[in-house]
Protein backbone atom coordinates (compact mmCIF):
# COMPACT_ATOMS: atom_id res chain seq x y z
CA UNK A 1 0.00 0.00 0.00
CA UNK A 2 2.85 2.42 0.80
CA UNK A 3 4.22 1.93 -2.73
CA UNK A 4 0.91 3.00 -4.25
CA UNK A 5 0.66 5.93 -1.87
CA UNK A 6 4.17 7.06 -2.79
CA UNK A 7 3.35 6.85 -6.50
CA UNK A 8 0.10 8.77 -6.01
CA UNK A 9 2.08 11.40 -4.11
CA UNK A 10 4.58 11.68 -6.97
CA UNK A 11 1.77 11.87 -9.53
CA UNK A 12 0.03 14.63 -7.59
CA UNK A 13 3.27 16.62 -7.41
CA UNK A 14 3.56 16.91 -11.19
CA UNK A 15 0.11 16.21 -12.69
CA UNK A 16 -2.59 17.20 -10.23
CA UNK A 17 -5.26 19.81 -11.02
CA UNK A 18 -3.70 22.26 -8.54
CA UNK A 19 -0.26 21.91 -10.13
CA UNK A 20 -1.77 22.39 -13.59
CA UNK A 21 -3.38 25.67 -12.53
CA UNK A 22 -0.10 26.91 -11.02
CA UNK A 23 1.86 26.03 -14.16
CA UNK A 24 -0.79 27.76 -16.28
CA UNK A 25 -0.40 31.01 -14.31
CA UNK A 26 3.41 30.85 -14.48
CA UNK A 27 3.38 30.19 -18.24
CA UNK A 28 0.99 33.10 -18.86
CA UNK A 29 3.19 35.49 -16.87
CA UNK A 30 6.36 34.30 -18.62
CA UNK A 31 4.60 34.54 -22.02
CA UNK A 32 3.62 38.16 -21.37
CA UNK A 33 7.13 39.01 -20.20
CA UNK A 34 8.58 37.33 -23.30
CA UNK A 35 6.21 39.24 -25.57
CA UNK A 36 7.06 42.61 -24.02
CA UNK A 37 10.78 41.76 -24.03
CA UNK A 38 10.69 40.82 -27.71
CA UNK A 39 8.86 44.05 -28.53
CA UNK A 40 11.45 46.08 -26.64
CA UNK A 41 14.28 44.46 -28.61
CA UNK A 42 12.45 45.15 -31.89
CA UNK A 43 12.04 48.84 -31.15
CA UNK A 44 15.57 49.18 -29.78
CA UNK A 45 16.83 47.80 -33.08
CA UNK A 46 14.45 50.01 -35.10
CA UNK A 47 15.74 53.18 -33.47
CA UNK A 48 19.38 52.16 -33.75
CA UNK A 49 19.90 51.50 -30.04
CA UNK A 50 20.67 47.81 -30.55
CA UNK A 51 23.11 46.46 -33.11
CA UNK A 52 23.30 42.79 -32.12
CA UNK A 53 20.52 41.64 -34.45
CA UNK A 54 21.27 43.63 -37.59
CA UNK A 55 21.31 40.53 -39.80
CA UNK A 56 18.19 38.91 -38.31
CA UNK A 57 14.68 39.71 -39.57
CA UNK A 58 13.27 38.17 -36.40
CA UNK A 59 13.55 41.61 -34.79
CA UNK A 60 12.28 43.79 -37.65
CA UNK A 61 8.50 43.57 -37.40
CA UNK A 62 6.43 43.89 -34.16
CA UNK A 63 4.16 41.09 -35.44
CA UNK A 64 7.11 38.70 -35.05
CA UNK A 65 6.97 39.33 -31.29
CA UNK A 66 3.78 37.25 -31.10
CA UNK A 67 5.95 34.23 -31.94
CA UNK A 68 7.53 34.39 -28.48
CA UNK A 69 4.42 34.09 -26.24
CA UNK A 70 3.05 31.38 -28.54
CA UNK A 71 6.23 29.40 -27.92
CA UNK A 72 5.55 29.44 -24.17
CA UNK A 73 1.89 28.58 -24.74
CA UNK A 74 3.06 25.54 -26.72
CA UNK A 75 5.17 24.47 -23.75
CA UNK A 76 2.01 24.51 -21.63
CA UNK A 77 0.12 22.59 -24.32
CA UNK A 78 2.78 19.87 -24.24
CA UNK A 79 2.31 19.66 -20.46
CA UNK A 80 -1.47 19.39 -21.00
CA UNK A 81 -0.87 16.57 -23.46
CA UNK A 82 0.90 14.61 -20.71
CA UNK A 83 -1.73 15.69 -18.19
CA UNK A 84 -4.55 14.23 -20.32
CA UNK A 85 -2.71 10.99 -21.12
CA UNK A 86 -4.38 9.03 -18.26
CA UNK A 87 -7.79 10.11 -19.56
CA UNK A 88 -9.40 8.77 -22.71
CA UNK A 89 -7.15 8.13 -25.70
CA UNK A 90 -9.28 10.38 -27.92
CA UNK A 91 -8.78 13.33 -25.54
CA UNK A 92 -5.04 12.64 -25.55
CA UNK A 93 -4.95 12.52 -29.37
CA UNK A 94 -7.00 15.71 -29.57
CA UNK A 95 -4.28 17.50 -27.59
CA UNK A 96 -1.70 16.29 -30.14
CA UNK A 97 -3.79 17.80 -32.92
CA UNK A 98 -4.20 21.04 -30.99
CA UNK A 99 -0.43 21.30 -30.51
CA UNK A 100 0.39 20.87 -34.21
CA UNK A 101 -2.35 23.38 -35.10
CA UNK A 102 -0.91 25.92 -32.66
CA UNK A 103 2.50 25.38 -34.24
CA UNK A 104 0.98 26.30 -37.61
CA UNK A 105 -0.78 29.34 -36.07
CA UNK A 106 2.49 30.48 -34.52
CA UNK A 107 4.20 30.08 -37.88
CA UNK A 108 1.56 32.32 -39.45
CA UNK A 109 2.64 35.21 -37.22
CA UNK A 110 6.20 34.66 -38.40
CA UNK A 111 4.95 34.54 -42.02
CA UNK A 112 3.07 37.83 -41.50
CA UNK A 113 6.25 39.60 -40.46
CA UNK A 114 7.92 38.51 -43.72
CA UNK A 115 5.08 39.27 -46.14
CA UNK A 116 5.88 41.22 -49.29
CA UNK A 117 2.68 42.80 -50.59
CA UNK A 118 2.98 42.85 -54.37
CA UNK A 119 1.18 41.74 -57.52
CA UNK A 120 3.63 38.83 -57.80
CA UNK A 121 2.17 37.15 -54.72
CA UNK A 122 2.59 33.57 -55.92
CA UNK A 123 6.16 34.20 -57.07
CA UNK A 124 7.39 35.13 -53.59
CA UNK A 125 8.30 32.22 -51.28
CA UNK A 126 7.26 33.90 -48.00
CA UNK A 127 3.88 34.93 -49.43
CA UNK A 128 3.20 31.42 -50.72
CA UNK A 129 4.13 29.92 -47.33
CA UNK A 130 1.72 32.33 -45.65
CA UNK A 131 -1.07 31.24 -48.02
CA UNK A 132 -0.41 27.56 -47.34
CA UNK A 133 -0.30 28.08 -43.57
CA UNK A 134 -3.43 30.20 -43.25
CA UNK A 135 -5.51 27.76 -45.34
CA UNK A 136 -4.05 24.80 -43.41
CA UNK A 137 -4.89 26.42 -40.05
CA UNK A 138 -8.54 26.90 -41.04
CA UNK A 139 -8.88 23.30 -42.24
CA UNK A 140 -7.15 21.90 -39.15
CA UNK A 141 -9.34 23.95 -36.82
CA UNK A 142 -12.48 22.60 -38.51
CA UNK A 143 -11.19 19.01 -38.45
CA UNK A 144 -10.40 19.24 -34.72
CA UNK A 145 -13.95 20.50 -34.17
CA UNK A 146 -15.36 17.49 -36.05
CA UNK A 147 -12.99 15.14 -34.20
CA UNK A 148 -14.14 16.54 -30.83
CA UNK A 149 -17.77 16.21 -31.94
CA UNK A 150 -17.26 12.56 -32.87
CA UNK A 151 -15.43 11.97 -29.59
CA UNK A 152 -18.52 13.03 -27.65
CA UNK A 153 -21.00 11.10 -29.81
CA UNK A 154 -20.83 7.70 -28.19
CA UNK A 155 -22.16 7.24 -24.69
CA UNK A 156 -20.02 5.11 -22.41
CA UNK A 157 -21.78 1.81 -21.77
CA UNK A 158 -22.40 0.69 -18.21
CA UNK A 159 -19.35 -1.34 -17.19
CA UNK A 160 -19.41 -4.48 -15.10
CA UNK A 161 -17.44 -4.79 -11.86
CA UNK A 162 -14.68 -6.71 -13.66
CA UNK A 163 -14.53 -4.11 -16.44
CA UNK A 164 -14.36 -1.29 -13.89
CA UNK A 165 -11.41 -2.99 -12.21
CA UNK A 166 -9.65 -3.40 -15.56
CA UNK A 167 -10.29 0.23 -16.45
CA UNK A 168 -8.82 1.40 -13.15
CA UNK A 169 -5.74 -0.78 -13.70
CA UNK A 170 -5.28 0.61 -17.21
CA UNK A 171 -5.67 4.19 -15.95
CA UNK A 172 -3.00 3.52 -13.29
CA UNK A 173 -0.60 2.29 -15.97
CA UNK A 174 -1.26 5.43 -18.01
CA UNK A 175 -0.65 7.57 -14.91
CA UNK A 176 2.72 5.86 -14.44
CA UNK A 177 3.62 6.60 -18.07
CA UNK A 178 2.51 10.21 -17.74
CA UNK A 179 4.53 10.69 -14.56
CA UNK A 180 7.71 9.43 -16.22
CA UNK A 181 7.02 11.55 -19.31
CA UNK A 182 7.45 14.72 -17.25
CA UNK A 183 11.22 14.29 -16.61
CA UNK A 184 11.66 13.17 -20.24
CA UNK A 185 9.87 16.32 -21.38
CA UNK A 186 12.06 18.46 -19.14
CA UNK A 187 15.19 16.65 -20.32
CA UNK A 188 14.42 17.20 -23.99
CA UNK A 189 13.61 20.84 -23.26
CA UNK A 190 16.87 21.43 -21.38
CA UNK A 191 18.94 19.72 -24.09
CA UNK A 192 17.40 21.78 -26.89
CA UNK A 193 17.76 24.98 -24.86
CA UNK A 194 21.40 24.13 -24.23
CA UNK A 195 21.98 23.63 -27.94
CA UNK A 196 20.29 26.96 -28.59
CA UNK A 197 22.65 28.72 -26.20
CA UNK A 198 25.65 26.99 -27.82
CA UNK A 199 24.71 27.50 -31.47
CA UNK A 200 22.91 30.85 -31.49
CA UNK A 201 24.49 34.12 -32.48
CA UNK A 202 22.79 37.46 -33.18
CA UNK A 203 23.13 36.88 -36.94
CA UNK A 204 21.61 33.40 -37.11
CA UNK A 205 19.03 33.54 -34.31
CA UNK A 206 16.05 33.16 -36.68
CA UNK A 207 17.28 29.91 -38.22
CA UNK A 208 18.47 28.56 -34.88
CA UNK A 209 15.06 29.15 -33.27
CA UNK A 210 13.39 27.29 -36.13
CA UNK A 211 15.86 24.41 -35.82
CA UNK A 212 15.43 24.17 -32.03
CA UNK A 213 11.64 24.08 -32.34
CA UNK A 214 11.81 21.37 -34.99
CA UNK A 215 14.34 19.41 -32.94
CA UNK A 216 12.32 19.60 -29.72
CA UNK A 217 8.97 18.57 -31.21
CA UNK A 218 10.61 15.99 -33.46
CA UNK A 219 12.20 14.27 -30.45
CA UNK A 220 9.16 14.70 -28.22
CA UNK A 221 6.77 13.19 -30.76
CA UNK A 222 9.24 10.33 -31.24
CA UNK A 223 8.79 9.63 -27.51
CA UNK A 224 5.02 9.88 -27.92
CA UNK A 225 5.11 7.22 -30.64
CA UNK A 226 6.86 4.86 -28.22
CA UNK A 227 4.28 5.67 -25.54
CA UNK A 228 1.42 5.08 -27.99
CA UNK A 229 2.82 1.69 -29.00
CA UNK A 230 3.24 0.69 -25.33
CA UNK A 231 -0.34 1.74 -24.62
CA UNK A 232 -1.55 -0.30 -27.57
CA UNK A 233 0.32 -3.39 -26.33
CA UNK A 234 -0.90 -2.93 -22.76
CA UNK A 235 -4.48 -2.47 -23.99
CA UNK A 236 -4.41 -6.05 -25.34
CA UNK A 237 -4.49 -7.24 -21.72
CA UNK A 238 -7.86 -5.53 -21.28
CA UNK A 239 -9.57 -5.81 -24.67
CA UNK A 240 -9.20 -7.64 -27.96
CA UNK A 241 -12.10 -5.87 -29.70
CA UNK A 242 -11.17 -5.36 -33.33
CA UNK A 243 -12.52 -1.80 -33.67
CA UNK A 244 -10.60 -0.57 -30.61
CA UNK A 245 -7.37 -2.18 -31.78
CA UNK A 246 -7.72 -0.57 -35.23
CA UNK A 247 -8.60 2.81 -33.67
CA UNK A 248 -5.57 2.80 -31.37
CA UNK A 249 -3.29 1.58 -34.18
CA UNK A 250 -4.63 4.31 -36.46
CA UNK A 251 -3.86 6.96 -33.86
CA UNK A 252 -0.24 5.73 -33.77
CA UNK A 253 -0.03 6.21 -37.54
CA UNK A 254 -1.47 9.70 -37.08
CA UNK A 255 1.23 10.55 -34.51
CA UNK A 256 3.94 9.22 -36.85
CA UNK A 257 2.69 11.49 -39.64
CA UNK A 258 2.84 14.48 -37.29
CA UNK A 259 6.41 13.61 -36.36
CA UNK A 260 7.36 13.26 -40.04
CA UNK A 261 6.05 16.77 -40.72
CA UNK A 262 8.84 18.28 -38.60
CA UNK A 263 11.47 16.93 -41.00
CA UNK A 264 10.13 18.76 -44.07
CA UNK A 265 9.22 22.34 -44.99
CA UNK A 266 6.85 24.12 -47.33
CA UNK A 267 3.71 22.57 -48.75
CA UNK A 268 4.83 19.01 -47.92
CA UNK A 269 4.86 19.96 -44.23
CA UNK A 270 1.27 21.20 -44.50
CA UNK A 271 0.19 18.08 -46.41
CA UNK A 272 1.61 15.74 -43.76
CA UNK A 273 -0.07 17.69 -40.95
CA UNK A 274 -3.37 17.69 -42.82
CA UNK A 275 -3.01 13.97 -43.59
CA UNK A 276 -2.29 13.09 -39.94
CA UNK A 277 -5.47 14.69 -38.61
CA UNK A 278 -7.58 13.59 -41.59
CA UNK A 279 -6.46 9.99 -41.02
CA UNK A 280 -7.22 10.17 -37.29
CA UNK A 281 -10.60 11.72 -38.03
CA UNK A 282 -11.44 8.98 -40.51
CA UNK A 283 -10.37 6.28 -38.07
CA UNK A 284 -12.56 7.73 -35.30
CA UNK A 285 -15.57 8.13 -37.63
CA UNK A 286 -15.37 4.51 -38.80
CA UNK A 287 -14.81 3.35 -35.18
CA UNK A 288 -17.98 5.14 -34.06
CA UNK A 289 -19.97 3.60 -36.92
CA UNK A 290 -18.60 0.20 -35.95
CA UNK A 291 -19.65 0.63 -32.32
CA UNK A 292 -23.15 1.82 -33.24
CA UNK A 293 -23.55 -1.15 -35.54
CA UNK A 294 -22.53 -3.52 -32.73
CA UNK A 295 -25.05 -1.90 -30.40
CA UNK A 296 -27.82 -2.30 -32.93
CA UNK A 297 -27.05 -6.03 -33.16
CA UNK A 298 -27.33 -6.57 -29.39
Amino acid sequence: MSKYLSFDYLYNIVLSEQVKLKIEKVILVVAMIGFVGHLILIYLKRYGLLEFFEDSNFFDNPIAAIYTPFSFILIYEVYLLIYYLPRSITTYITKQYEIITLIVIRRIFKDLSNLELSSSWFDIKNDINFTYDIVTALILFFMIYVFSYLREQLENPVATTTENLQIQQFIRIKKIMATYLIPIFLGIGLMTFGRWLTDSTPSNISSVIKDVNSLFFDEFFAVLIIVDVLLLLVSFFYTDQFHKVIRNSGFIISTILIRMSFSVEGVLNNILIFASIAFGLGILWIHNKFVKNLKSLD
